[in-house]
C-alpha cells in the first residue's frame, strides 16, 4: 500500500507541491542527466538486439526488418525529444518523469543489493523484510520533512521526490525479490501455484488500498497537513517492519533449517 502510492499521491505531489521548472545551469544538468537516462538503456537494448538479428536474420527476415524500423524510430524520437530539450531556454519537467526513476534504481542497485546478500553481512529474511519496510518509509519520512509547514503557493525542491522514490527503491529490493524467492523455497511443491496466486493477490489488495488512501492526500492536507499524510507512511512501516524483525525467532522456528 505504502510503495504504491508512486503511483497515487506521489503523482499528485509532484503536480502540485513540487518544483518542476528548470532554468540556467539546473536545466543543463537536468538534460545531461536525462540523456544518459534515455541513450545508455536504449544504446544497451540496441547492441542486444543488433546481436539477436544477426544470429536470426537468415531465418526471419521479415520479424528483424520490422524490428530495425521500430528500432530507428525510437532512436529518431529520442533524439528529437533530446534536442527540443538542449534548445529550450526554460523547461518543466513532466509529472510522468518521476516514474521512470523506479526503474533506474533497480538496474542502478539491484546487483549492489545482491552482493551484499551473498556475503557473510547476508541476514535472515524476515530481518530483510522488516528493513525493507523501514527502508521504503524514509523516502517517506523524507517527504514528511521536506513538506514540513509547506502552505498554499509554495513548492518543495523536487530533489524531495527523487530521494524518497531512491528510497523506496531500496526497500522494494530488500524485499520483493527475496519474498518470491521464499514462497518458492518454503512452501510445499503441490501449493507453490496456489502460494503464488496468494502473493500476487496481496499485492493487488495493497494497489486497492493505496489508490483509496492515496485519493484522500487532498482531503488530509486540508484538515491537517501534507507533513501529516507522508508521516502515515512513514509511522506504520516502521511499526511493521520493527514487528516482522522481532518475530524472526518464531519465524526460523517455523522454517525447520530452509535457509
Amino acid at each position: 500500500m505504502s510503495f504504491e502510492q508512486g503511483a497515487s499521491s506521489l503523482v499528485l505531489f509532484a503536480r502540485d507541491y513540487v518544483d518542476r521548472s528548470l532554468t540556467g545551469n539546473s536545466l543543463l544538468i537536468f538534460n545531461t542527466i536525462n540523456t544518459l537516462l534515455t541513450v545508455v538503456p536504449l544504446a544497451l537494448i540496441t547492441y542486444v538486439v543488433f546481436k539477436l538479428t544477426k544470429a536470426t536474420f537468415g531465418k526471419a527476415p521479415l520479424s528483424n526488418w520490422v524490428q530495425i524500423i521500430c528500432f530507428a524510430a525510437l532512436w529518431a524520437i529520442a533524439g528529437w525529444m533530446l534536442y527540443k530539450e538542449f534548445t529550450a531556454e526554460s523547461s518543466e519537467i513532466t509529472v510522468s518523469w518521476f516514474s521512470i526513476l523506479n526503474s533506474f534504481f533497480i538496474i542502478s542497485f539491484a546487483n549492489m543489493v545482491s552482493k551484499v546478500w551473498e556475503s557473510k553481512f547476508n541476514p535472515p529474511a524476515s530481518v530483510k523484510y522488516g528493513l525493507g519496510l523501514i527502508v521504503m518509509a524514509i523516502g517517506f519520512g523524507l517527504l514528511a520533512f521536506g513538506a514540513h509547514g509547506l502552505h498554499a503557493g509554495v513548492k518543495v525542491s523536487m530533489v524531495w521526490l527523487v530521494l524518497a522514490y531512491l528510497f523506496h527503491t531500496l526497500g522494494e529490493l530488500c524485499l520483493s525479490p527475496v519474498g518470491l524467492s521464499y514462497v518458492s523455497k518454503l512452501v510445499p511443491a503441490r501449493m507453490i501455484a496456489f502460494m503464488f496466486g496468494m502473493w500476487y493477490l496481496a499485492i493487488a489488495i495493497g494497489n486497492k488500498l493505496a489508490a483509496i488512501l492515496g485519493g484522500q492526500i487532498e482531503n488530509i492536507t486540508k484538515e491537517y497537513s501534507l507533513s501529516t499524510f507522508f508521516l502515515i507512511f512513514t509511522i506504520v512501516p516502521v511499526v511493521a517492519g520493527v514487528i516482522v524483525i522481532l518475530l524472526h525467532p518464531l519465524v526460523k522456528k517455523l522454517m525447520h533449517g530452509v535457509r
